[in-house]
């Protein structure tokens, strides 16, 4: 069913929901467990199911891919794991749904299967395996969104436009925090109506908002208009206003919710691997930093990403780099290169491109690129490995905060 085709019956359920959300099971078993994912591409998730074979090359991942495929070699499809996809492009959101399984990674039609994954896969099949109850996974996500303003949270008040913005006429202050809505109102609408999206949810089970994954942050960390260049004399992270939006989020997240204090995970750009430049270093220090925040501590966890980045996939994706830079140089007859003259033809230019590709990356790489990447540098090289480890560790995560709170 759409989104927006709520009927009138759901409503009163909405009443319910907030007081029901962490209230223990009438009928003496253990509530469903519902966990929320959210954030932007990374979210989606840009990995193609043509690259779970990578994983077997990796003796301490091989057997995360014997998770994420049956017996016959069919794609996992979790028993007690159920999930709800919100997305979309522009105003155009939709929602896909059923028992977890690959596919409900980055979409475009939000019903149908996109061939992805991303962290929610082997988040969902950890969580399977972890509890005896069914498990829901809500995710809310959509490409290019920023904190600052798409995700702004009530809390963190108006958005005051910049110069900048109103030269440009963009990010009107009346539509800041549009996606925050959004997400809330999908999660709210899922907990409404439970059995739609698991068919074997009992009301009198009930349930219990268990965990949250924030991944995020590529949009805040490029943009120096939302968080402006500071002297090198300045100490101060140019990025601490993310550190206190990410803070009200949680915060009006778990008041919208009625889960005080609901388990956070944030997943920490690591694009780029260990070895970031500064700009992404001082953004990678503003996203965990959240966790320091007073009032949060102890119940936020920060995941460094940055530790699945695939460097060898990497290396070869700077060379395809200068692969496409060389045809650009030939293309716009730059002095310093073979074409300085325009005299090439396309074909010789193709074959000149060809050459330097072949003396450039080797067979075996060029094999290992189509193994184990599907897409850019920005999207985790598209790589199912690093988003099935990923997804892996923000489950462990929740699941460690959870034992952690019930300790005596």
């Amino acid at each position: 069913m759409p989104h927006f085709q709520i009927r009138v019956a759901a409503a009163a359920a909405l009443i319910l929901f907030l007081l029901s959300a962490t209230s223990p099971s009438a009928s003496g078993k253990n509530p469903l467990k519902v966990f929320i994912l959210a954030g932007q591409s990374n979210m989606e998730g840009h990995a193609k199911t043509e690259t779970f074979d990578y994983l077997a090359d990796d003796p301490k991942t091989a057997p995360l891919l014997e998770k994420m495929r049956d017996p016959s070699g069919k794609l996992h499809t979790c028993d007690g794991a159920w999930i709800s996809y919100f997305t979309g492009t522009g105003d155009s959101n939709g929602e896909g749904h059923g028992r977890l399984t690959a596919g409900y990674g980055s979409r475009r039609n939000p019903a149908e299967d996109g061939g992805k994954i991303g962290p929610e896969f082997t988040f969902g099949i950890t969580m399977d395996e972890a509890f005896d109850e069914d498990v829901l996974i809500i995710k809310t996500a959509w490409g290019g969104k920023s904190l600052f303003y798409d995700y702004r949270p009530p809390s963190a008040g108006p958005y005051q436009q910049s110069d900048a913005d109103r030269e440009r006429d963009r990010n009107a202050p009346e539509n800041a925090g549009k996606y925050y809505r959004l997400m809330i109102k999908h999660i709210k609408f899922v907990l409404s109506d439970i059995g739609r999206v698991c068919p074997n949810y009992k009301s009198d089970e009930g349930y219990e908002v268990a965990g949250f994954v924030w991944f995020q942050g590529f949009n805040d960390m490029v943009n120096r208009n939302a968080y402006p260049e500071t002297a090198n004399s300045d100490s101060t992270n140019r990025f601490a206003a993310y550190t206190q939006n990410l803070g009200h989020l949680i915060r009006d997240l778990r008041k919208d919710l009625n889960a005080p204090e609901l388990p956070v995970v944030i997943g920490v750009m690591g694009v780029g691997g260990k070895h970031p430049n500064e700009k992404n270093a001082e953004f990678r220090e503003a996203m965990a930093a959240t966790a320091d925040i007073p009032d949060l501590q102890g119940t936020v966890i920060p995941i460094q990403t940055s530790e699945f980045w695939d460097a060898s996939l990497a290396s070869i994706d700077d060379k395809r780099g200068k692969v496409r830079q060389m045809r650009y140089l030939l293309r716009t007859k730059n002095k310093n290169h073979a074409n300085k003259d325009g005299n090439m033809t396309p074909q010789q230019q193709k074959d000149f491109v060809d050459q330097y590709e072949a003396d450039l990356i080797t067979v075996a790489e060029r094999a290992l690129w189509e193994r184990g990447a599907s897409n850019a540098g920005y999207h985790y090289l598209g790589c199912a490995k690093t988003f099935a480890v990923m997804g892996e560790a923000f489950a462990t995560a929740i699941l460690s905060q959870r034992n952690k709170s019930r300790s005596p």
